[in-house]
């Protein structure tokens, strides 16, 4: 049994899923209700789901979650589909995955390490590696013990040197224990990757503060909903693209002209799941900092999903995380030329009567999404007089790229220029020159 958990990946693994359900928490309790998202999240991993197995509990037990009776249940069902991995639709402590490997001997992973997994294998650039790498480490370091094969060879013996060296005076006895040697290496390791992402944090700020003249919008939504298709119908991002969960993890963000002289900064960000892992969350903060300074936020629903109520619900428990949930906001019901269930559609556009149906895929009505994005970013016309020094280049870009009916008389080394600004547009105009405002 000690190389049941020698790896936590789940690709090509026959698969049973385990749903513990609270009674009185979900009354819903069958399969497709309560397993669907842990299977979608399953096969975008690359797991063959072979059975589920879903237990309503009066309890949680503190040994094996589900009870030691119904954990031999599943054993006997894992041993007749002959399943290689059990993956759980919640959060295990490392005691109760420990004493179920006993019983079941297969692996078993909860529903935080599979979503850190389905991360690791989508991470393509540095930073989101450094995220992923952070997140993984902070969920694992307490649950290493008989977790970790790959350091057995480490020592503290003369000889030893670089950054992966462990021992010092005083720690490099023959009596330390593996599983402490462990935890300083991963404790070493979380303080580097900490450094690192902070670093980036910084840089990814300074990237953000620069953009200030510009109103930034950030695409939100359940992951898979479709927004990078529509940050590609909208944009020239060119975003990957796939039918499957977290497709991407790097924030795109790029110019989308939405009329004429109107430009906006529009931002992809990472699709977000319901209990999305808290570490996930912390370290993707600065990837996620895109949706906590934008101006609007447009939340893509998977329109053609009969679970687009529990979809939005799960962003918006997120974008509460996030601090996000009182920003103005924009619901766009996305593949409305493929609806499955119209009753549901219905429903959300009874509990979303401003949302606008569109379809990325097809460009349904994304002329009027640009369209009332257009008016948002106005937000009311004004007529004003600015005088600025014939020296200040980025208010007068600034005006020049976003004001209309420009006229410009220039007097010594200042230039008056009258322009029709939209209120949100003027706010920015009071930042780059408080003292030189005239109301026309």
């Amino acid at each position: 049994m000690e190389k049941v958990r020698d790896q936590l990946k789940v690709q090509q693994e026959r698969a049973v899923l385990v749903g513990a359900v609270l009674r009185g928490e979900n009354k819903n309790t069958n399969q497709t209700d309560v397993l669907s998202e842990l299977t979608a999240l399953a096969e975008s991993a690359g797991a063959v789901i072979v059975d589920r197995f879903i237990q309503k509990l009066n309890r949680i037990n503190p040994a094996t979650y589900i009870g030691s009776g119904k954990a031999k249940m599943l054993a006997d069902r894992v041993k007749l589909k002959e399943g290689d991995v059990v993956i759980f639709d919640n959060d295990l402590s490392p005691a109760q995955i420990r004493e179920l490997e006993k019983i079941l001997e297969v692996k078993v992973l909860d529903r935080s390490e599979l979503i850190l997994d389905i991360f690791a294998t989508r991470a393509q650039t540095h930073q989101a590696k450094l995220q992923v790498e952070l997140a993984q480490l902070e969920y694992t370091y307490p649950r290493l013990t008989r977790m970790w094969s790959h350091l057995d060879t480490v020592t503290g013996g003369a000889g030893a040197g670089g950054a992966g060296a462990v021992g010092g005076i005083g720690t490099r006895g023959t009596g330390e224990k593996q599983l402490e040697i462990d935890r300083r290496l991963v404790n070493k390791r979380i303080s580097e990757l900490k450094r690192s992402i902070a670093a980036i944090d910084k840089r990814k700020m300074r990237e953000i503060d620069g953009r200030g003249e510009f109103f930034k919008i950030s695409l939100v939504g359940y992951t898979n909903a479709g927004k990078s298709t529509l940050m590609n119908a909208l944009t020239d991002a060119h975003v990957y693209v796939e039918d499957q969960l977290f497709a991407t993890l790097d924030t795109r963000t790029r110019k989308w002209e939405t009329a004429s002289g109107v430009e906006v900064l529009l931002s992809d960000t990472v699709g977000f799941v319901s209990k999305l892992p808290h570490h996930l969350v912390a370290s993707f903060k600065a990837t996620l900092e895109e949706t906590v300074n934008a101006d609007l936020l447009l939340h893509v629903v998977d329109a053609s999903s009969e679970e687009a109520f529990e979809q939005i619900k799960s962003v918006e428990q997120v974008l509460k995380e996030l601090g996000c949930d009182q920003k103005e906001m924009m619901v766009l019901l996305n593949k409305s030329d493929n609806i499955a269930n119209r009753a549901v559609f219905d429903s959300v556009q009874t509990v979303f009567p401003d949302a606008i149906s569109v379809s990325a895929k097809t460009g349904l009505n994304l002329d009027e999404l640009a369209k009332t994005v257009t008016e948002r970013v106005r937000g009311g016309r004004i007529r004003v007089r600015v005088t600025a020094d014939i020296t200040d280049g980025k208010l007068q870009s600034y005006l020049k790229t976003v004001a209309k009916d420009i006229q410009e008389e220039y007097e010594g080394n200042t230039v008056q220029i009258e322009a029709t600004l939209g209120q949100n547009q003027l706010t920015q105009v009071k930042r780059l020159a408080p003292q030189n405002i005239e109301y026309l």
